[in-house]
């Protein structure tokens, strides 16, 4: 029998809150990091992906050991981004629910100052906040965090680029006794020289589902395409798994921009965020894609920091990351709690070569798979346009007179009829187009 979370020391009453909410067998980080936090004192460096339950690794012990007899903020944890603050939040909020005497506070943008100083001035016992947040909170003196037990950090390794120095403010803020919990997808140099700063000596480190990128079930592979038909090559893929969500990224704000209006005008369910977006708009794009009215995510790397959505099927590399570490956080936002998924990257020619750095460097296996051929991608062109012609809304300002003249025209004709001669006019059309993009001399023929 596997192990169950009795088996880890969470008590009866939390176990009964997690099979409400349908969680019954711990993943490979939440055997390792529960008993750790429950049993042990020293600080903890967890190396696991995105996607393996690191949220309730932590959250769970965490929600265990809070004295509700005492009002202060007993626990802080990090995250690099607002998007992973609110599902951090959210979950510990559904996880302590079985306890109402435990409150959770979200510090971080999107939201008014007013209401979480508002929030704050009630009993506190563990803050979720991105470190720009809280650092403001502190110089309003609002929150005070010199006497927490638990620090947190969440996906670590990107904190420490662009809010590095906030990190190191927030450790010069809290008590030297405090218990430390970092968790990391990557240990580079600046995660390594955090660790030797502002931990404990000797901190215990924990590897989790890393033998492959994230966790076991993703699928990687790639495709070779010339840069004119990348877009026509993505929406027969798109096409052949309409239903499924799915994520693509790209390097910048502009190609998110560019792939979303390109996804729009083929009638796809599909959103776009990117920094530049408000807060406001981002939410509501995360809650459509989140509650599955919005199929298709269009995204640059730093907006979909933190994403954990259930069910992602697959994700698209449109551009090849710049980093490992981008392809590790991109990869991981499917196949998620022990589901299936594909990351398929698109690349050109002379792309291909920096395959095997990524293989070498993440222990992984890509796939090549061959592109649609041109038949293929032709017919799903028409079927795009047979689709555009079915979203069509009817135009109102045509006049009944000139529609009825247009269906004088038609009305001997059966659905059948008229569908082969609609369909043979557009691939006529299509045929014409093409010898004239292939050929220019045919316009001055005739």
């Amino acid at each position: 029998m596997p192990l169950q979370f009795s088996d880890l020391g969470i008590h009866k009453d939390l176990q009964a809150r997690l099979v409400d909410l349908e969680i019954s067998v711990p993943t490979e980080v939440q055997k390792k990091v529960i008993p750790f936090v429950l049993e042990r004192k020293k600080d903890l460096v967890a190396l696991a992906k995105t996607g393996t339950g690191k949220t309730a690794a932590f959250g769970l012990p965490l929600l265990q050991l809070i004295n509700t007899e005492e009002n202060s903020v007993q626990v802080v944890i990090m995250a690099p981004t607002r998007e992973l603050g609110q599902q951090i939040h959210a979950n510990l909020t559904l996880f302590a629910s079985y306890d109402p005497e435990i409150s959770v506070v979200g510090l971080f943008g999107g939201v008014t100052l007013k209401s979480q100083i508002e929030a704050l001035k009630r009993t506190t016992h563990i803050v979720v906040a991105t470190p720009g947040r809280l650092i403001d909170l502190i110089e309003r003196k609002v929150i005070d965090i010199k006497n927490i037990l638990y620090l947190v950090l969440d996906e670590a390794d990107e904190m420490m680029g662009a809010l590095h120095a906030e990190v190191e403010t927030i450790f010069k803020e809290i008590p030297k006794n405090t218990r430390t919990l970092l968790f990391t997808a990557t240990m580079p140099g600046v995660i390594k020289q955090l660790v030797q700063n502002y931990l404990s000596k000797n901190p215990v480190t924990i590897e989790a589902d890393m033998a492959t990128i994230g966790h076991q079930g993703i699928l990687h592979q790639y495709t070779v395409v010339e840069p004119i038909e990348k877009l026509e090559v993505l929406l027969h893929f798109l096409y052949a798994r309409e239903g499924q969500k799915g994520i693509i990224f790209c390097k910048t704000k502009a190609a998110v921009n560019k792939l979303g209006k390109n996804l729009a005008k083929n009638k796809f369910s599909s959103g776009t965020i990117h920094g530049s977006l408000t807060q406001g708009i981002r939410d509501r794009v995360m809650g459509q894609f989140r509650e599955g009215h919005v199929d298709v995510l269009v995204a640059t790397d730093l907006a979909a920091r933190g994403i954990d959505v259930k069910e992602v099927s697959y994700v698209i590399n449109y551009h090849l990351p710049d980093t490992y570490e981008a392809y590790v956080h991109r990869s991981g936002r499917t196949a998620r709690a022990g589901a299936k998924g594909l990351s398929l990257t698109v690349l050109q020619k002379e792309e291909v070569a920096d395959i095997a750095d990524f293989e070498k460097e993440l222990g992984i296996k890509f796939k090549e798979v061959k592109k649609a051929d041109a038949g293929s991608i032709e017919e799903n062109n028409t079927l795009l346009w047979a689709r555009k012609i079915f979203k069509t809304k009817p135009n109102r300002a045509v006049s009944n007179d000139f529609k009825s003249k247009v269906k004088t025209i038609f009305h001997h004709l059966t659905k059948e009829e008229l569908i082969e001669k609609v369909l043979a006019n557009h691939l006529n059309h299509l045929a014409q187009t093409n010898t004239v993009k292939s050929d220019p001399e045919e316009l001055t023929k005739n």
